[in-house]
Formats: structure tokens, C-alpha cells, sequence
């Protein structure tokens, strides 16, 4: 999932971006208030954080007038002011939550993950091949009864992969979707991540379910 940032302040910003990179989500940075503006029309995200207090732009501005744009983008305000009337204001311009600075980063992801959930019908989290189960908000897997425990690189390449299902998706896709970097044909480390996937997924006496499509890349299918 791909959220964007918009946080004038260098180490709030660095603190925020490894936060969310270590859970899963892709990141871009915005500096300031119109950089955000331009990088929200410009690309789709799942979310948006926002900090309020921003040159050029403040958030409150901001999620205004993206609001009156018809951009729909579940979004978070940031704001060391955390008087009633401010929340309400940012609140009333279209933003989905509001989080008073300091605050935890178990917080703003608890937070994140819940307001995604509002914006997906419950029935479109769960993605499925075969008996394995996949919830794209709660970042979890199941194959039948049985619980997987992924990383969150693994989660990513799973989700990548059973999105696509049943086409392959190709080892170029996977580096700049799973990694965001370009492929380099002389590292192995997509096989390496696929290997750790069949070792908790396809288990003895399940049908595999990860497939190589040779010359292309990898493929989820119901082999049964």
C-alpha cells in the first residue's frame, strides 16, 4: 500500500517514512503543502498524513481543496495543536483523523490500518487462491486453519502475487513493486523471498501452490 506524506519537519519526516517502510507501505515524502498537492493529483494512494502547520499550504487548506478536487484518499492531520476547535476544524475539511504530535508510532499505524478498513468494504479485504486467505488490512495470512507468520517484505510479494493470480507476474514487477528499485539480473534475492514463501505456505502434503512460470517470473494457482 502507498501513503503519502506531507511533513515540513526533516526528522518527523525521516521518523515517519521508516516507520511506515517497516511495516509494509510504500512512502512519499512532501516537504511542504503544495509539493503534496501536486504529488496527490498526480499519483493514487491508499492514504494520506498530513501535517497541519506546513509552508506554502497548511493541511487544513490542503484536504479542502483535494476534497472539492473529488479526491476520495483516506487521510490523517498531524498538528502539534491539539485544541477541540482545531480537530473539528480539520475534521469538517475532509480529513478521516486527527493525531495530536508526540505521539507513538503504534498509534499512527493503529490508526492507519483503521480508517483503510473503513474505506474497504469488509469483503474486499480478503483476497483467497485456493484454501490460502490473505487480509490486506490486518496483515494476515491464513492457508486453511493455519495461520502464517510473514515479514513484511513476504507479505508484500504475497500480496503482489495473489492479486495477480492466476497470471505470473514477472521478476522486473516483483524489484520495483516489492523493492521499489529497478531489477538487476545478478542478484537472486526474488528467489530467495519466493523460497521463504513455499517454506511457510506450500507445507508437506498441500498442493503447491507457488508456481515458476519459467522465462516470466512466479505465479499463484489453485494446482489441486
Amino acid at each position: 500500500m502507498k501513503v503519502l506524506v506531507a511533513e515540513d519537519q526533516t526528522k518527523v519526516a525521516n521518523f515517519l517514512a521508516k516507520g511506515l517502510g517497516e511495516a509494509g507501505y510504500t512512502v512519499d515524502l512532501a516537504k511542504d503543502g503544495d509539493e503534496a498537492s501536486w504529488l496527490a493529483e498526480l499519483h493514487e494512494y491508499d492514504a494520506w498524513i498530513f501535517d497541519i502547520m506546513m509552508p506554502g499550504r497548511d493541511g487544513v487548506s490542503l484536504i479542502r481543496q483535494l476534497r472539492r478536487n473529488g479526491k476520495r484518499t483516506p487521510t490523517i492531520l498531524l498538528t502539534a495543536r491539539n485544541r477541540v476547535e482545531d480537530r473539528v476544524q480539520g475534521l469538517d475539511a475532509g480529513a478521516d483523523d486527527y493525531l495530536a504530535k508526540p505521539f507513538s508510532l503504534t498509534e499512527l499505524l493503529a490508526r492507519l490500518r483503521a480508517i483503510l478498513r473503513r474505506q474497504r468494504p469488509e469483503m474486499n479485504n480478503l483476497v483467497s487462491v485456493s484454501d490460502l486467505k490473505l487480509d490486506l488490512v490486518s496483515h494476515t495470512a491464513w492457508r486453511g486453519q493455519r495461520e502464517i507468520s510473514l515479514t513484511n517484505r513476504e507479505f508484500s510479494l504475497l500480496e503482489l502475487l495473489m492479486l495477480a493470480s492466476p497470471r505470473p507476474v514477472s521478476k522486473s514487477a516483483i524489484t520495483e513493486k516489492v523493492w521499489d528499485q529497478s531489477y538487476d539480473a545478478g542478484t537472486n534475492i526474488v528467489q530467495v523471498y519466493i523460497k521463504y514463501l513455499r517454506e511457510k505456505i506450500d507445507q508437506e502434503g498441500e498442493p503447491p501452490l507457488i508456481q515458476t512460470a519459467r522465462g516470466i517470473g512466479y505465479a499463484i494457482r489453485d494446482s489441486s
